[in-house]
């Protein structure tokens, strides 16, 4: 079965350890990640940031004063799903170490994470929802060769 067709931007911020990061998000990697958690074609802007302009959007859109690792912007999911995937850096960096996975692998994580919020995903709204949109992600990084963020 083909993959859905992906319009990507790949952005990154001033990032004091950039070239980790860089290293990390090979765009061919990005695009297969994010295409792998598609259900349709899309447009996806992927800004990696540094952790103040992390703190800032999410206070400013989700209310919330700290830095998070992913924030998800869906502005239309049919017929082409569009969105920002925003990732913070030093968050990602400080939990994969915590996690003891390399740094490539968390990112997958988060931006099938963030692409499945794209298309409507939600842990926050029950139990079911977040064992179900954990079930997906586990299954589509299993697809990729990575192994289970949740085990």
């Amino acid at each position: 079965m083909a993959l859905p067709a992906l319009s990507l931007s790949l952005q990154f911020g001033e990032l004091a350890d950039a070239h980790a990061h860089r290293a990390a998000l090979p765009r061919h990697a990005v695009r297969r990640w994010i295409r792998h958690a598609l259900a349709r074609d899309a447009e996806i802007t992927v800004r990696i940031v540094d952790a103040e302009e992390g703190q800032t959007l999410n206070r400013d859109y989700r209310g919330r004063d700290y830095a998070t690792n992913v924030l998800t912007f869906d502005y239309a999911d049919d017929p082409v799903v569009m969105a920002d995937l925003v990732l913070c850096a030093p968050v990602v960096a400080r939990e994969a170490a915590a996690l003891k996975k390399p740094l490539a692998s968390h990112y997958a994580h988060l931006l099938v994470h963030g692409t499945l919020h794209a298309q409507g995903w939600d842990h926050e709204t029950s139990e079911a929802d977040a064992n179900a949109m954990e079930a997906r992600e586990t299954e589509i990084l299993a697809g990729l060769g990575e192994p289970d963020p949740y085990a």
